[in-house]
């Protein structure tokens, strides 16, 4: 006989028993990272999800780049209800601290609409604890750029260091890390951690790591 207990328990995924940690490769600020020299893992087979997008990884000394290639099209972006549109969100932690069962001050959490709305295209919306808090980045730092045909859009963006407290390749050579891509009208494709079973923008310690190398 089945145990209450358990059937209230969610389906666990492969990834609920590892720690995620994938190399990033360093790039050059003047161009963008592609798929063929930066790709990062795809999770979504082991997550259980429709991988419906893939994602490069670089990064330097200056900042962080990423590009987006999403295997549909735009459909329509929202604000401040971004998560029922197409949106982005992104999480870093600039030291990787897997101890913390809390947002330090490393940690940061970054909107990207593919389209602007309401004046929004990239926003970071970190929730620090008092004694951490310290003044979110200057969406205008972000640098957002887009490519949208019928059927697919990307997503090119570069994060000066700046924007990223506590970023320093030089001495720390790991990148606590996360995403969560929405789609309008479907489930979202994530990184190291569904949001079915976890708050993961409360959660650092889920993220996936990420290994700067040259």
């Amino acid at each position: 006989m089945a145990s209450p207990i358990f059937d209230e328990m969610p389906a666990l995924t492969p990834l609920d028993f590892f720690n995620l940690t994938a190399d990033v490769k360093h790039a050059s600020t003047e161009q963008r990272v592609s798929l063929r020299t930066h790709r990062l893992p795809s999770t979504s087979e082991l997550l259980a999800e429709s991988r419906f997008a893939e994602m490069a990884f670089g990064w330097n000394e200056e900042g962080l780049l990423l590009s987006v290639y999403v295997e549909k099209s735009f459909e329509e972006a929202e604000y401040p209800q971004f998560s029922e549109g197409d949106a982005l969100e992104l999480f870093f932690d600039t030291r990787d601290l897997k101890t913390a069962g809390f947002l330090t001050r490393f940690c940061h959490h970054f909107l990207i609409l593919p389209q602007e709305v309401q004046g929004i295209r990239a926003l970071e919306l970190t929730r620090f604890r008092t004694e951490d808090s310290h003044p979110l980045c200057d969406p205008s730092e972000i640098q957002v750029t887009s490519t949208m045909t019928q059927d697919t859009y990307e997503l090119h963006l570069f994060f000066p260091a700046h924007c990223l407290h506590g970023y320093d390749p030089v001495n720390m050579d790991r990148l606590g890390f996360t995403y969560r891509l929405h789609r309008k009208g479907g489930k979202p494709q994530h990184f190291s951690v569904s949001s079915r079973d976890f708050s993961i923008e409360q959660h650092p310690r889920l993220w996936g790591s990420l290994k700067l190398i040259k």
